[in-house]
């Protein structure tokens, strides 16, 4: 299914994607070297329902999933990219840590992630592959302007990617959006420009490249959720979701609070 938003329901989209925006913000600004996950994603609980918003991930249960999700927020560190579950993880100096956040306000979700350094120690390989997601995730962003096509969007997230070096992986990339979290049409963080759905006015992505440091190849975790690097390499994921304008792409999911 694909949604085109009207202006009532994108002027929800934009208040759930400020509210998505704030709490990452929040967040990464109260996770510190001993912080534990699941101290993370009782915050995130505790926002969500201040906002007297709704968490997209607590029963969510996709078949590539076991059983409902259970948390708040997905939480990965280091090689865990993708659907970190929450567990009893105190974070360590230099650990890698990823917030991904979805929520929904009123009936319409925004979505978005966010991956940093914890601590004092700066792992170069680390801080590389952050600003290469979050370079990719601004030239797919770039892309997103009405009449191009979603292979546009995948052939610019995947150039920056791939001329960093990086292998990409197309299993998981970005979504429609609307009233429900995951929507047609699937963005893949890479692909060939001209091709796929035409982009309207009114349709809602969520853009997320993600990347391992040495492999296109993921492993799934005990949990049954928490998708990790084949080799135990580091990670990183970047995520906006945005709205297709008259004008270009409007990022739904920026804090308000700078």
């Amino acid at each position: 299914m694909i949604e085109i938003l009207n202006p009532a329901e994108l002027e929800r989209a934009r208040r759930a994607g400020a509210l998505v925006g704030d709490i990452l913000q929040s967040l990464r600004g109260r996770s510190a070297v001993g912080t534990n996950l699941l101290e993370i994603d009782r915050w995130a609980k505790a926002m969500i329902e201040e906002a007297g918003a709704e968490s997209c991930y607590v029963d969510y249960a996709p078949s590539f999933g076991r059983g409902p999700f259970g948390h708040h927020i997905c939480t990965g560190v280091n090689d865990a990219v993708l659907h970190g579950r929450p567990r009893d993880y105190w974070l360590a100096d230099g650990d890698l840590l990823t917030l991904d956040l979805a929520v929904s306000v009123d009936g319409i979700a925004a979505d978005a992630a966010v991956s940093f350094v914890v601590g004092e120690a700066r792992p170069a390989e680390s801080l590389a592959m952050i600003e290469a997601t979050e370079r990719a995730l601004d030239a797919g962003i770039a892309a997103a302007l009405p009449g191009n096509r979603i292979g546009d969007i995948s052939h610019a997230i995947g150039s920056v990617l791939s001329a960093a070096g990086y292998p990409i992986n197309i299993e998981f990339g970005g979504h429609g959006i609307g009233s429900t979290m995951h929507q047609d049409p699937h963005v893949a963080n890479t692909g060939r420009p001209g091709r796929g759905y035409r982009l309207r006015p009114g349709l809602l992505l969520a853009l997320e490249p993600w990347i391992m440091a040495d492999t296109d190849e993921l492993v799934v975790d005990d949990d049954g959720w928490t998708l990790r690097s084949a080799t135990g390499c580091r990670t990183a994921h970047s995520e906006h979701t945005i709205a297709i304008t008259e004008g270009g792409a409007e990022i739904l999911t920026l804090p308000t609070r700078r």
